[in-house]
């Protein structure tokens, strides 16, 4: 593996056991009202930041990553709300590609397509794909916890079943919804980087999903976070 990986979250707890498991020679470069830690983790060289949460934080972010710090994959990582059947708390979702539910440019543009950009979905990288899912199956101690698909994204807290049946009726693959990963995935297919989504599953976008929301933060996207990334970076 060569190259500088960078590793972005949006919720301090998401990025927690990460920066816990940098050595004492890791730089701390503050800019843009955000913190980049740099050093090597796992014999891997990256930079890992927590964005703050949504699209507009993500981006940005992301664009500071590439431009600013030079490197040539961007991971998006933390937790998300399971909308697809069968997808439940505490397992994981690695995003083959991903779409922003809240985007409608009609009668412009059709629903979900970026206008000017014409573009509707963007893919993940396939290589780190395949690594993270590989990782993921080794962490949760089974594949049928580990979902790959569809992610949707939106400056929203999706909680409840009118709100999960709004991104469903016309997303019908989506499997969760987050607030980053599409706007990452945007900047990454722009700048030419390639990128990789994955999300472990804290709710389930119902009306449940607030207080699942809380509980799950804390302990589960930072094992799930550290556990997977460890195993993936390892090769």
């Amino acid at each position: 593996m060569t190259g500088r990986l960078g590793i972005l979250t949006a919720m301090p707890e998401e990025a927690a056991a990460l920066l816990d498991s940098f050595g004492p020679g890791a730089d701390r470069i503050e800019h843009g009202r955000r913190v980049y830690t740099v050093g090597t983790l796992w014999g891997v060289d990256v930079v890992v930041v927590v964005a703050r949460c949504g699209k507009v934080a993500a981006a940005t972010t992301a664009t500071e990553l590439i431009v600013r710090f030079g490197v040539d994959h961007v991971i998006c990582t933390g937790v998300a709300g399971g909308l697809g059947e069968g997808v439940s708390i505490g397992d994981v979702v690695v995003a083959d590609r991903l779409v922003q539910h809240d985007l409608d440019a009609r009668p412009l543009w059709p629903r979900h397509v970026v206008p000017l950009l014409e573009e509707r979905f963007f893919a993940t990288d396939p290589a780190w794909t395949d690594r993270i899912e590989r990782a993921a199956k080794e962490f949760v101690s089974g594949g049928e916890r580990v979902h790959r698909g569809l992610i949707a994204s939106g400056d929203q807290f999706i909680h409840g079943p009118v709100m999960g049946r709004a991104v469903l009726d016309t997303l019908p693959g989506a499997l969760c919804a987050e607030m980053e990963g599409a706007a990452v995935a945007q900047v990454c297919s722009e700048y030419g980087v390639g990128c990789a989504v994955f999300r472990a599953i804290s709710d389930r976008a119902d009306a449940d999903a607030p207080a699942d929301f809380g509980r799950s933060l804390g302990s589960l996207a930072a094992s799930h976070t550290r556990g997977i990334l460890s195993r993936a970076l390892r090769g």
